[in-house]
């Protein structure tokens, strides 16, 4: 019983003495504290845009201007060219099968841009691809209005 108590005793001192604080030799918390600066994450990236604009609509009319484009790309779109409606056949045919009719040419940012061996396609309302073509807008692809 006595050996148990003792034990006992050895322990608790020993767990008593580990708590402790550590004081310096003055018995003073030491008034030179070091700061250490805050660490702030750098800002996040910005995007020119957040989700695809619509170049063509459906009935062919121009909705983004050269000017809202891209340099690189203003400079190859040629908009009489590309500003075509769809046939009153073809919207029938959206019309019956997809209940909507999707914009024609779209510019896509490139972080929204997936790629495979066929080319760059985005998906635009989770319903429609669109392919890139060589002036880097995106057209609706011609399985679902021929």
């Amino acid at each position: 019983m006595k050996r148990i108590v003792l034990f006992m005793f050895v322990v608790l001192t020993g767990l008593i003495s580990c708590t402790k604080k550590i004081h310096t030799s003055t018995g003073r918390a030491s008034s030179n504290k070091t700061i250490i600066p805050s660490v702030t994450p750098p800002p996040p990236a910005t995007v020119a845009f957040a989700n695809p604009l619509i170049v063509i609509d459906e009935k062919g009319n121009v909705i983004t201007s050269r000017d809202k484009l891209p340099h690189e790309i203003a400079g190859k779109v040629d908009y009489p060219k590309i500003s075509r409606s769809f046939t009153p056949a073809q919207r029938q045919n959206l019309i019956y099968r997809f209940k909507i009719i999707p914009p024609r040419v779209i510019y896509v940012p490139d972080h929204l841009v997936s790629k495979t061996a066929r080319g760059s396609y985005c998906i635009y309302r989770k319903k429609f691809w669109y392919w890139k073509k060589e002036d880097g807008l995106f057209y609706l692809d011609e399985t679902y209005y021929q």
